[in-house]
This record gives C-alpha cells, sequence and structure tokens, in this order.
C-alpha cells in the first residue's frame, strides 16, 4: 500500500477490494487512490560507428553497473524530450531524432512498478563524460558490452538489433 491518507479530505484510507484488486479506498470521500507505474524513459544512443553508449551507475538502484542512459519523464515534458534530457545530463551526448523502439515495464523495482519507453538516437555531437546518475559513459561494439544491469534493457537493444537485421 502506497498511500496510508486521501489526497483530498486527510482521512485515514482503508484497503478494499475493488474491480478485482486490493485498492486504496477513502471511505470519506468514496475515492478510489490507484498506484500507477512511473513513466520513464531509455535511449539506445548509437554513435556513427555504430557502438552503442552505455553508463555505469553511480547510485542505487544497480551501483556499478552499466545500463542504458535514461530516467523519469518529468512534469510538462514529453517522452522524446526526456530521453533527450536524460541521455545529456548522464553522458554530455547530444542525441537527435528518437524512434521508438518499444514499451516495457520493470515491476516491483527500487522505485516500484516503472514503465519504460525506449527510444533509438542518434547521436549528433559527442563529448563523454559521466552526469548526474552515472559515474562512467562509455561507447560500446554490441558484441563487446558488458551485461545489463537490467533485463528490460536488454530488450531494448535486442529490439535495436532486430531492426538493424530488417534493413
Amino acid at each position: 500500500m502506497k498511500y496510508h491518507f486521501c489526497y483530498q479530505c486527510g482521512s485515514l484510507l482503508e484497503q478494499r477490494s475493488i474491480e478485482g484488486r486490493w485498492r486504496s479506498y477513502c471511505p470519506v470521500c468514496k475515492v478510489i487512490l490507484y498506484e500507477n507505474p512511473l513513466p520513464s524513459v531509455a535511449a539506445v544512443a548509437i554513435n556513427e560507428s555504430n557502438e552503442i553508449l552505455l553508463v555505469k551507475r553511480k547510485f542505487e538502484p544497480g551501483v556499478g553497473g552499466w545500463c542504458l542512459p535514461g530516467g523519469f519523464i518529468e512534469i510538462g515534458e514529453t517522452p522524446e524530450e526526456a530521453v533527450v534530457r536524460e541521455l545529456y545530463e548522464e553522458s554530455g551526448v547530444v542525441g537527435n531524432n528518437p524512434q521508438l523502439l518499444g514499451v516495457r515495464t520493470h515491476l516491483n523495482g527500487f522505485y516500484g512498478d516503472v514503465l519504460i519507453i525506449g527510444y533509438l538516437i542518434q547521436v549528433e555531437k559527442t563529448k563523454l563524460h559521466e552526469g548526474d546518475d552515472a559515474a562512467e559513459a562509455c561507447f560500446f561494439l554490441a558484441g563487446q558490452r558488458p551485461p545489463l544491469i537490467f533485463p528490460v534493457h536488454e530488450k531494448f537493444i535486442e529490439l535495436w538489433q532486430q531492426k538493424v537485421c530488417e534493413r
């Protein structure tokens, strides 16, 4: 249970079976407080040598492991804007023309359930440096990269590789 008090009236919430799930319910307002996954993005950023950008995590979850650059979508931001921003914040890389690869979920993670939108991005400018959440940023050939700490990121790389094979 994520919520303990009603966001409208402050009353203590109850847990009720509603629509086949246990949900937080306000007996005063008669409001159901739905818990939804957090929206986030991940970038499969490719340079002119067809190498993929990975970042080493500076913080939990997965501190010290490699992953795709990405993060949470902020209020007032489109997913495309978020993926370009996160790419730059975590690696110093400027990318353009994000193309949707797919949408996946990471269930019961560090932040709870996360909805991740994966994008393929062509790298425009490369001035690699570690960023806000990254201890290191590096380009790798797809077959010579380290394993990733998030299985969902592996799925986005598979989608990119399938897309390349279709061409």
